[in-house]
């Protein structure tokens, strides 16, 4: 029964993370719409995406440590009601200011939600059988991800972006009823020792994780993997508006894919983590995304380039869900460790953005792929050896008889 309830517990967590992503992508799509609406370029009213994803990737490095102290349950229901109401307040918005205002406090609050319940799968489910449970989470974001960039563009015609928003609150309210449900499962033993100081201890912490080889090659290619799909991702929407003259519908649907394998096939992939070891899916991963981004410097046709993107996002599947699987068994303070993990992911998806649009300046969108496709390979390349010695589900049945 308990292992029936902790599954179910499992989907409602992934809902969840799903409407988080879900809205996150929508608003990119809509910038040209919101413009029009509040009366600014849209270069100022875009500014409500960073204005989200900053505060989201900061606010990681508080709520692990606050949940390894406090416990997953208190926090995550003070993260999805603060969610659930600025996003209610977003959808009122009346001028482009009080709309980036209800994002920046949004992404504070969600930026919990994730990593609470990536602490929860690992306080839950033992490493052996984690891969599977985090291929749920990270299918689940993938697809809001993906259904997010996509009807953000195609629903906002039919029922206007202030519906888009109170949708998705009612939604993640629905979700949050349903998880009042699994109260006892929340509350979970807290791991790690409580420490006077809670923002000294995180900081004591965190420097203890990179300490760790496999907690600094871990970050590090978390991060790397952050700046290689955000860079690519990022300008996916620029390259079909030039080279193929497409509008903000043609480029919803065409970017669809990104996501779509992960969101069919996380579990699948994460039971295959946990079967062959993440030591041969994350450098596979990394050549699939490299090899992505090379195809797509080239003219092809536009339902090849949109099966390439589906590739490339399986690439980020065979990787980063992985990499959050070691992450969860760094340390036995997993708020901490997750949280750190939060960050460093978003800072890099913030500098992928960056460092693209600076290549392609430099050197033309051709060859920023192609470069982009290239770091692929090397990070696959070095991968080999940095993970030859991660832990397979063999290796740790031994280890327990």
């Amino acid at each position: 029964m308990r292992q029936l309830n902790r599954n179910y517990l499992l989907y409602t967590i992934s809902s969840a993370a799903f409407l988080v992503f879900f809205q996150a992508f929508m608003v990119a799509p809509i910038i040209p719409k919101l413009a029009q609406v509040f009366k600014v370029s849209p270069t100022a009213i875009g500014s409500i995406i960073p204005a989200f994803l900053i505060p989201y990737g900061v606010s990681t490095l508080f709520y692990g440590p606050l949940s390894d102290r406090y416990g997953r349950k208190p926090i995550l229901y003070f993260c999805l009601s603060g969610f659930i109401v600025l996003t209610g307040l977003t959808s009122i918005s009346r001028t482009a200011s009080a709309m980036l205002l209800f994002r920046l406090f949004g992404g504070l609050f969600a930026g919990g939600i994730v990593p609470i319940a990536l602490a929860l799968i690992s306080d839950l489910f033992l490493y052996e059988e984690r891969g599977h449970a985090i291929g749920w989470l990270f299918g689940a974001m993938a697809g809001g991800m993906a259904f997010g960039s996509t009807f953000g563009a195609v629903l906002e015609p039919f029922i206007s972006w202030r519906m888009l928003f109170l949708s998705v609150a009612v939604l993640i309210s629905i979700v949050f009823a349903v998880l009042l449900q699994f109260g006892s499962l929340l509350n979970v033993k807290r791991s790690g020792k409580a420490r006077p100081s809670i923002l000294a201890g995180a900081f004591r912490g965190y420097v203890s994780l990179i300490r760790l080889k496999r907690g600094l090659r871990t970050y590090v290619y978390v991060f790397l993997n952050g700046v290689l799909h955000s860079g690519i991702y990022t300008w996916l929407g620029y390259l079909f508006f030039v080279r193929y003259n497409m509008g903000e519908v043609g480029i919803g649907i065409a970017l669809l894919g990104y996501g779509i394998p992960g969101f069919l096939f996380g579990p699948a992939i994460g039971k295959l983590a946990d079967r062959v070891g993440r030591r041969r899916l994350i450098p596979a991963g990394l050549v699939i995304a490299g090899m992505s981004s090379i195809l797509l410097a080239f003219h092809l046709p536009v339902p090849l380039a949109a099966l390439v993107i589906a590739v490339l996002s399986l690439g980020y599947d065979m990787t980063q869900p992985l990499l959050a699987g070691i992450v969860t068994d760094l340390s036995p303070d997993k708020g901490l460790a997750i949280g750190m993990m939060a960050f460093v992911l978003f800072l890099g998806f913030g500098i992928g953005s960056m460092v693209f649009s600076s290549t392609m300046q430099r050197v033309g969108m051709h060859n920023a792929f192609i470069d982009f496709g290239l770091m692929g390979a090397v990070l696959a390349l070095l991968a080999v050896p940095l993970y030859k010695h991660e832990k397979t589900v063999k290796v740790r049945e031994k280890q327990i008889i």
